[in-house]
């Protein structure tokens, strides 16, 4: 009788050990994209819980729509947020670099002088001005009150870095350095908690609904039942196409079998509705390729990185390009090289100013080697250029001249602190320019340039902000920019 209860437990214990194994590999799978950040333990709106109407219909829950939401609350307006998705966040859970913004408060107490000025020119330049000059220059004009609105709200970004095609510091980060992603739809879907919006997720809206000329609600589908809610006002902040891969591919051939960093919802739904309802799109073929992807995981490697002193290194361990040009001139390099890849390599001192490097080795990203030698010998370069090209970046830091190729930012701290790093990368389908016709009143504008009574728009879904080429950081400063003032005017507009 032992005998055999010993072998029923043996059993048993199988049984449970091979469940546990394949529930940790399902939580893996299910994190691949790495859009929770936690985001899949918070709690949602029971479908139950459903109203007929609403004064702000929020169509997705980024960034720039759980901004929208938490504004147009704020104005007085009956709010909800719909999420096709199992969890809140979108593509802007997958956000690395951080925001930009000039004239903050966090700049001047650093003694980083900027101004909107420049914000605009560099951005109008990064765009090979290409951008919506008017949806620019509210962008820059309204980039520090933003950041004043997230500090007012306990979400802070009080840590400076720069980007590509960026002077100055104006890359607004989380105290610790970390990415910004997680770190900023936890602190926006706080406040959403804290206000009682209701939001809605696997809830996937279908239709835009219009009466008289107007927006009059919209058709979701919850729980497996379509259900029309009416609104005066909708909120679009769906995100770009970055992940339909057919729809880039036709707009852009040349990018056919590129990886992409964007998260699966990011279908281009939101365009296609409004559409629908004759709303005008721009720019749908700027689509930007990032530099720095992992290949086999599609992980986007932070330009923090390289903000904070990394540089690239090619098959032949050699330099080869300014690391901080602007994202579309680095990818072009990067193609341009043996393999159409090239490696980020850093130092001990940058990995723990850059907190976001500790992912990318929990998820075997990160190649190390105890001197510059032997990180050559890991990644398969040879030893002595690397050394050399090592040295010769050391010595353009302490001279702050960069003679080969011309960088002048990210050259605060050297690389000289063993052991060193080393990711390798190459481009990826990062971010779609193009999108729906707004004005700075984030209103979607039909083919007439007449606004949609009702429609508002945010984010990726958007089209004119970023020209023909985005800055890192300039996404997360859209979004929040732009939702906050799609929620103010949708409320606006509900009371007139």
């Amino acid at each position: 009788m032992r005998k055999k209860l010993s072998i029923i437990f043996a059993a048993l214990f199988l049984v449970f050990a091979s469940l546990g194994q394949t529930l940790s590999v399902l939580a893996q799978e299910s994190s691949k994209p790495d859009t929770t950040s936690g985001a899949s333990e918070k709690k949602y709106t029971d479908p139950a819980e459903l109203k007929e109407s609403y004064d702000v219909v929020v169509v997705g829950s980024g960034g720039g729509g759980m901004a929208a939401a938490i504004a147009a609350h704020d104005a007085g307006a009956n709010v909800v947020i719909f999420e096709k998705m199992p969890i809140v966040g979108g593509n802007t859970s997958k956000s690395s670099a951080g925001m930009n913004a000039s004239e903050t408060k966090f700049q001047k107490a650093a003694g980083i002088e900027d101004s909107n000025d420049k914000f605009y020119e560099e951005t109008f330049k990064g765009g090979k001005e290409k951008n919506d000059p008017e949806l620019l220059r509210f962008l820059v004009d309204h980039s520090a009150s933003a950041i004043d609105w997230l500090d007012s709200m306990n979400i802070k970004l009080d840590n400076l870095t720069t980007t590509g095609g960026m002077s100055v510091k104006r890359t607004h980060r989380p105290s610790d350095g970390s990415a910004i992603g997680g770190y900023l739809v936890e602190g926006l879907y706080a406040n959403v908690t804290e206000r009682k919006i209701p939001t809605f997720v696997n809830s996937d809206v279908t239709e835009i609904t219009e009466e008289n000329g107007a927006v009059s609600g919209v058709k979701v589908t919850v729980e497996g039942q379509e259900k029309t809610i009416k609104s005066k006002a909708v909120v679009l902040a769906t995100g770009g196409f970055g992940a339909n891969l057919d729809m880039v591919s036709q707009l852009k051939p040349e990018l056919k079998g590129f990886v992409t960093t964007n998260q699966e919802g990011s279908q281009g739904d939101g365009i296609k509705m409004a559409e629908k309802l004759g709303a005008q799109t721009v720019d749908m073929d700027q689509i930007q390729i990032h530099p720095s992807v992992e290949q086999k995981t599609s992980y986007l490697i932070t330009e923090a990185v390289r903000g904070e002193g990394a540089i690239l290194i090619n098959q032949e361990g050699k330099r080869f390009f300014n690391e901080l040009e602007t994202r579309d001139k680095v990818s072009a390099a990067i193609i341009g090289q043996e393999g159409k890849a090239a490696y980020v390599v850093f130092d001990e001192a940058l990995k723990g100013r850059v907190k976001a490097i500790n992912q990318y080795e929990s998820k075997g990203l990160v190649v190390k080697g105890d001197t510059i030698e032997d990180l050559a010998k890991e990644i398969g370069v040879d030893p002595a250029n690397l050394k050399a090209s090592m040295e010769t970046w050391n010595k353009a830091v302490a001279d702050k001249k960069d003679e080969e190729f011309g960088r002048t930012t990210g050259m605060d701290n050297d690389l000289s602190q063993a052991p060193y790093y080393a990711i390798k990368i190459a481009p990826g389908i990062h971010h779609t320019m193009g999108g729906l016709k707004i004005n700075t009143n984030a209103q979607v504008l039909n083919k007439e340039n007449q606004p949609i009574k009702g429609l508002y728009a945010s984010g990726e879904v958007t089209g004119g902000v970023h020209g023909a080429n985005r800055i890192g950081g300039n996404a997360v400063a859209d979004i929040i920019i732009f939702g906050r003032q799609a929620g103010e005017q949708s409320a606006a507009f509900v009371k007139e």
